[in-house]
This record gives C-alpha cells, structure tokens and sequence, in this order.
C-alpha cells in the first residue's frame, strides 16, 4: 500500500462540461492527476495528487532519445445508481506490468495501482459523466526520466494518471467503419513490443494510417510482419469475424496487442454459446470468405469505441462489404451486452465490475 498520498487540490476549479456530446475525446481534462516517482534506492515515493498541469522535464531525459515509455487505457462509469465504477482494471494494470517489463521499466504493486487510481478518482468523481454511453477514459502512463545519452535502461520513472470525460464514442448509433488491409508498412513483428502498449507501436502506425485516412479509410488492418500474410489488429482496435457461423479472431502470437475488451468480448460470446477461435487467419482467408458470402459480420474491439462494426474491406484495391455495409445481430448484441454491463444497466454476472466504494 502507498503510505501516504499527499493532495493539493486546485483554487481554480474548471467547469465541468454540462453537454458532454460536445467534448472532443481526450481534449478536456479533469482538475487534477496523479504523480509518482521511482528509483532504484527509494522504490516507489512521493505519491501525490496535483493540479493537471505541465510536468516540469530536463530535455535529456532518456523518454525523449530511447523511448522508454508506456501507457494504459481503461474507464470508470457512473452507475444508475449514482456510484462510480470501473470496467476490469486489475487487467490493465497486469498489462501495463507486463508492457513495463519488455522494456526494462518497473511495475508497481497491483493494489498501489489501484488504491492510486481510486483516490484520483475519488478526488475528481463529479467528472464522471451520467449521459448514455458516457464515462470517463483513464490514462496511466510511464516515462524515463534519467538526464544522459546513452542506450541502456533508465534508473528513475514517473508514473502518472490523468482523467478526461468523454461522450459515447457513437452519439446516434454504431455506425460501421471502413477497413483498409495494409500491405506495405508493418506495425509489429514477434520478438518485439507489438504485444507492449508503448508508444513505439503507435508511431509506426501512423504512416500507413495517414495514407487509408487520405483515401477515406477510418483504420488501418495489419497483417504479420514476417510473411506478410496472416491478419493481426486494427490500428487502435483488436479484430473478430464471423465466418460461416464461428467467430474467428487472431492468436495473441507476441505482437498482437491482448486486448481487454477482446477477452471479455470472447468470455462473453461463449457464454452465449458461440464458437470462438483464436488462430491464425490469412488475408487470403478472409478475402476468399468475402469474395463467397461466408465472411457474414467483422468487427473491432477497444476501449474507446468498445465494439466497432466493420462495413466495408479493402485490399490491394478490391472492395468488400460487409453485411450489407450494416451492423451484424452478433456485432449489436455484443455491444449491447458489454456497454450494458459496464454501464450498470445489465447485471454483472463476470464480476468483472470494480466500483469505487469501497
């Protein structure tokens, strides 16, 4: 446990956002956020909650020249009840763990974790949105601070935790996205950090990202980067489709981010009675089940958009769509039940459920 977490609360409150339809995902922050530091004499000290504001850095800290940097993203809901709670966080901290550990960063105490998580929430809980599909989007992050050029593994770290409410991620609906499958820039390859969420990963994404966007494209489908062939993630989403009746989604192969929402997306679809696998998939595969009428629904999964249907699929230039450009019954339920659960409105039968009383 933190033996002390000290609190300076803010003298100028902002205004809280009464029209949360209106607020730009991860624009506006909440008043304050969580800060920690580490080194390898004093461990883990100095827990503290703070304004949010501008974190004071030397311009040769080894985050800036070696990338020794992670992060997480999960999300607190405001029940019907008026409480607060939180959608699966003791995975996202085991994830961010294990992120830490590819790239010779220290994890913190899972309860630490949390017990931080609470307090700043605790803190800032009039931000948690009410509206339908609301909540409010958690950022645990890591960096290198050490000052020096050199590559090696840093000795000091900051950990912090900022908080933004968002609005639902489809205001009027789900509204299928259209998928363009790369074939030229690979995001990952097996033995390095494509399973980590560090931001390395993400840098590597944008190029290709920028092209599908200039083309009307929304994401970005990545194949393996040995043979080039086998299908792995979307851009910010893990990916499921139904193929004659199975659901069919990636093996976690080392660069495959294992998603949240992904394991409780599968935990939930075969408690429905589904058949759910976790293979390998070729784009030929999939196109060849496209090109026949068996590729019947294809969708993504992550915290943001929690579940988001795929209408459209395009590679080396060919275009497929995919239930008729619509949203799939599987697509639908699977929102509905997750978003339910999360929400408060569907009973937790997962216990998958935190909430922040205690």
């Amino acid at each position: 446990m933190i033996k002390e977490i000290k609190i300076q609360l803010r003298d100028d409150k902002r205004e809280i956002p009464q029209d949360i339809s209106k607020v730009k995902f991860g624009k506006t922050f909440s008043d304050h956020m969580f800060l920690m530091d580490y080194n390898s004499k004093d461990g883990w000290h100095d827990a503290r909650i703070v304004p949010h504001g501008p974190i004071p850095i030397d311009p040769g800290a080894m985050v800036f020249h070696y990338a020794q940097e992670i992060f997480e993203g999960m999300k607190a809901y405001r029940r019907p009840d008026g409480g607060v709670q939180f959608f699966r966080p003791y995975e996202n901290i085991k994830r961010m763990a294990r992120s830490g550990e590819r790239v010779s960063m220290p994890a913190m105490d899972e309860d630490m974790f949390m017990e931080a998580l609470r307090k700043l929430v605790e803190v800032d809980k009039d931000w948690v949105p009410s509206a339908a599909g609301s909540s409010l989007y958690i950022r645990p992050f890591m960096f290198a601070t050490d000052v020096g050029l050199g590559v090696h593994a840093s000795d000091s770290y900051l950990f912090c935790i900022l908080t933004c409410p968002v609005a639902s991620y489809y205001p009027e609906g789900i509204n299928p996205i259209k998928i363009m499958i790369e074939d030229e820039d690979v995001r990952a390859v097996r033995g390095g950090t494509g399973f980590a969420k560090c931001g390395g990963n993400y840098a590597a994404s944008i190029r290709a990202s920028k092209r599908a966007s200039e083309k009307g494209f929304s994401q970005v489908l990545w194949l393996d980067g040995v043979e080039r062939k086998y299908i792995e993630e979307v851009g910010a989403m893990n990916i499921m489709f139904k193929i004659d009746g199975k659901i069919i989604t990636p093996a976690l192969n080392g660069s495959v981010l294992p998603g949240i929402t992904r394991m409780s997306s599968m935990e939930l679809l075969r408690s429905w009675g589904y058949e759910v696998e976790e293979r390998l998939i070729s784009v030929d595969e999939l196109m060849e089940a496209a090109k026949n009428g068996k590729l019947e629904e294809a969708w993504g999964t992550g915290t943001a958009a929690v579940v988001s249907p795929v209408g459209r699929l395009t590679y080396k230039g060919e275009d497929f769509t995919v239930q008729d450009g619509g949203i799939g019954p599987v697509t639908q339920k699977l929102y509905d039940g997750l978003t339910g659960i999360q929400s408060g409105k569907v009973e937790d039968t997962f216990h998958w459920m935190e909430k922040l009383e205690k």
